[in-house]
């Protein structure tokens, strides 16, 4: 469920921020119960801060789009019509326009964009590192969907943080461990220079990355 609301601070805690929030003329008594019935304990807020959509922002977005367009046959324009509905649908949120939209609506969906190109393997004319607006997203992204987190090809994790000589990888749980997916080229390269300078080199990090969410 998205609306707007108008926001008022509350008090700061220990804990954090409490909110008070305002939603104008609606009423949401059926929403909230059902929430306290299903044990719905927490959300996620979004702020919008006024700011539009940005040049780079709608270079990296357009981009995408080109190239999905190019593997799906679709005219360019119609490729960027169909996959902001897509995205509507996957997100609830409204109809918006690339030429005046707010920041986070452009990274959300560009981050939207990059995860339909991975899961579906549809190839990148750049590395995916210089096509993301959130790189932590698109690290997730390209694990979830076992792409390389450089150039989008079929990838295989590589663990970050060393598993350690004698633990069987297929038995240990590796939630905690930091990791990131690369394909055979890159994991290779990675092995060869070392993390850390491979890290330096393609502005990538390792995550921790759960597959059962």
């Amino acid at each position: 469920m998205i609306r707007s609301v108008k926001i008022c601070v509350e008090r700061e805690t220990e804990k954090g921020t409490v909110f008070r929030v305002l939603v104008p003329c609606e009423s949401l008594t059926d929403e909230v119960n059902k929430f306290s019935e299903d044990k719905v304990l927490k959300g996620e807020l979004r702020i919008d801060d006024g700011r539009t959509v940005t040049a780079e922002q709608r270079r990296k977005a357009y981009a995408a789009i080109r190239d999905i367009a190019v593997y799906t046959g679709y005219v360019p324009e119609e490729a960027k019509e169909r996959l902001k509905y897509e995205y509507m649908l996957k997100t609830d949120n409204e109809y918006f326009s690339l030429s005046d939209c707010s920041v986070s609506t452009a990274r959300e969906f560009i981050s939207f964009l990059l995860d339909f190109a991975l899961e579906w393997g549809i190839p990148l004319t750049d590395n995916l590192v210089n096509r993301t607006d959130d790189i932590g997203k698109a690290l997730y992204s390209a694990l979830k969907n076992k792409r390389c987190a450089c150039c989008g090809a079929d990838g295989e994790i590589h663990h970050v943080d060393v598993i350690g000589m004698g633990n069987s990888r297929k038995k240990l749980d590796d939630r905690n461990h930091r990791k990131i997916c690369l394909c055979r080229k890159h994991h290779t390269e990675a092995h060869n220079i070392g993390f850390k300078a491979f890290s330096k080199l393609y502005c990538v990090y390792g995550i921790k990355y759960r597959e059962d969410i």
